[in-house]
């Protein structure tokens, strides 16, 4: 802990105090003056400090009153039993701590080798009869001398210090220590000062994801996180609704969220769902389950807005060099593509991302209902090409999309991926022994790398995907679903570049929001200045 006068010094509860510096230091760090012995010697050898302290306090004791010294010392200089203390004259019995002076019921020799009586305490009870101290009370009598007569320990003049007041008169509380004449405030480790935060849910048909956040920069920063799977629409597929055990599920994971909103005093929240509400039966039914039992309102997303969201929360990475992205967000009932115009962007470097969305499509099938429809446990090559073809023709149904097949073939677009999908493929690529976002989220794959990895998974067993560790038994029975859906994406458009993304619409819910309220906008001109 260092001082503005480059004074470095502890706290007032440890001994190991280092001199101040003197005022021809100017403040400066720099080797110690020498300090002179009282026979004109250099004081620059082992302990010559200590000496130094012991003799100014000698000084202060004998002003005030107070001979010999006021707490045991251990030390082979110093002991409780008058053992030879400076310049070789026996110190005084250990006593014990009090008030306004010391009780021990007899007398010691003093510093200077005269024997003086303690004065008693004002009823507190100190060491008797020149006994041992106990551990808590072996403290610095530099300290305790000071405090007992209300001195503050951090100043150098060691004048004395009034309590600090307000304007009523009242004494002010917990205002720090005061040092060379300046008042520091301690800061306690789990105090922090109230927070903007802004929180996005999102129920999907597999996934519960909750992302609390505050402002930082042009972006944000996490400052609270939960997921988990739930498989809300488990079963969708045969009956249409959402099952009861799916939904105690889902509102057991609601709970979660709801306590940690509550906990980070979160008001700014925006919480959806998306299309397993959407296509289900039952969706208002459990909608106001949710509204009962976990206090939450969820927002019905709409297809259109999920993969608008989805292209916000991806935005930073996209490669603006090229002159167009197709998004893709392979969900767990649905998934979402959207091709971007970068050429647009290109035009005008003022323009939303939202606004170069040239055309956009939702596919009903996810890695949950695909799965379910073909079996996600024992898929054999027969299957997987099977499960391509439906997914094929659904992308038939989403019409033609020429100016996207035009910049694909002159290899001037590349894909962004985000779902838990891609996020798997990349983690099995780079052999991972755990998933790890930092490693995954922007991440480059070509199309070598990208059937490397499907043709490894495609011939693991179900119980090798569950062993792997960046797949796990939550995805074993729907990984192959999903690189189903891919693979249609791929023969359709064949990008060579893939960026994965393990960011989305949770990502696109906390920017729209920030942005809404102008938060950036509302930034210093030299921050704004320093993040463009």
């Amino acid at each position: 802990m260092s001082d503005p006068d480059g004074n470095d010094g502890l706290l007032p509860s440890r001994v190991g105090h280092r001199a101040p510096v003197s005022e021809g230091d100017s403040g400066r760090a720099g080797p110690p003056a020498e300090a002179k012995k009282p026979d004109g010697g250099s004081g620059d050898g082992p302990g010559s400090g200590k000496r130094r302290r012991r003799r100014r306090r000698a000084r202060k004791n004998r002003a005030s009153g107070q001979s010999g010294n006021g707490s045991a010392q251990q030390s082979g200089k110093t002991n409780a039993s008058g053992a030879p203390g400076l310049n070789g004259q026996t110190q005084g019995q250990a006593t014990g701590r009090t008030g306004n002076g010391f009780d021990t019921g007899a007398s010691a020799p003093g510093l200077n080798g005269t024997a003086v009586n303690r004065v008693p305490g004002n009823g507190n009870t100190g060491l008797k009869g020149g006994s041992a101290p106990h551990p808590a009370e072996n403290r610095s009598d530099r300290f305790q001398n000071k405090r007992s007569k209300g001195r503050n320990p951090r100043s150098q003049d060691n004048d004395q210090s009034e309590p600090a007041r307000d304007a009523n008169g009242q004494e002010q509380k917990h205002r720090g220590h005061k040092r060379n004449g300046h008042r520091y405030r301690h800061r306690h480790p789990m105090r922090r000062e109230p927070q903007n935060l802004y929180a996005a849910l999102d129920l999907g048909t597999n996934n519960c994801r909750l992302l609390i956040a505050e402002p930082r920069g042009r972006g944000f920063k996490v400052v609270d996180a939960f997921s988990r799977i739930v498989r809300l629409g488990e079963g969708m597929a045969q009956n249409g609704a959402l099952r009861l055990d799916a939904m105690e599920r889902a509102i057991d994971a609601l709970r979660v969220c709801r306590r940690k909103l509550d906990h980070r005093g979160v008001e700014k929240v925006r919480l959806v769902a998306t299309e397993a509400c959407r296509a289900a039966d039952n969706g208002q039914v459990f909608l106001d389950r949710v509204r009962d039992e976990a206090n939450l309102n969820l927002e019905v997303l709409s297809r259109g807005g999920e993969a608008k969201l989805a292209v916000i929360g991806c935005s930073p990475l996209i490669d603006h060099r090229d002159d167009g992205a197709l998004l893709f967000d392979i969900g767990g009932g649905s998934s979402e593509i959207a091709w971007i115009d970068l050429k647009k962007r290109h035009r005008d470097r003022n323009c939303k991302m939202t606004d170069c969305i040239l055309n956009w499509t939702s596919l009903p099938v996810g890695v949950v209902s695909l799965s379910e429809k073909f079996g996600g446990v024992d898929v054999t090559p027969d299957v997987f090409e099977d499960m391509i073809a439906y997914v094929d023709g659904l992308l038939d149904e989403a019409g033609k999309w020429g100016l996207l097949a035009k910049a694909i073939a002159n290899g001037r677009a590349h894909f962004i991926g985000t779902s838990g999908t891609v996020t798997t493929i990349a983690g099995v690529h780079l052999e991972l022994d755990r998933y790890d976002r930092r490693l995954v989220d922007g991440i480059w794959l070509n199309d070598g790398k990208i059937d490397d990895v499907m043709r490894s998974m495609l011939a693991m067993t179900y119980p090798e995907r569950v062993g792997n560790a960046c797949i796990g038994q939550d995805r074993a029975d729907l990984v192959l679903g999903g690189c189903a859906i891919l693979e249609a994406i791929r023969r359709r458009w064949p990008c060579k570049r893939l960026r994965v993304a393990d960011r989305g619409l949770r990502e696109g819910i906390l920017l729209e929001m920030m942005m809404a309220d102008g938060v950036w906008d509302r930034q210093p001109r030299r921050q704004r200045a320093a993040n463009p």
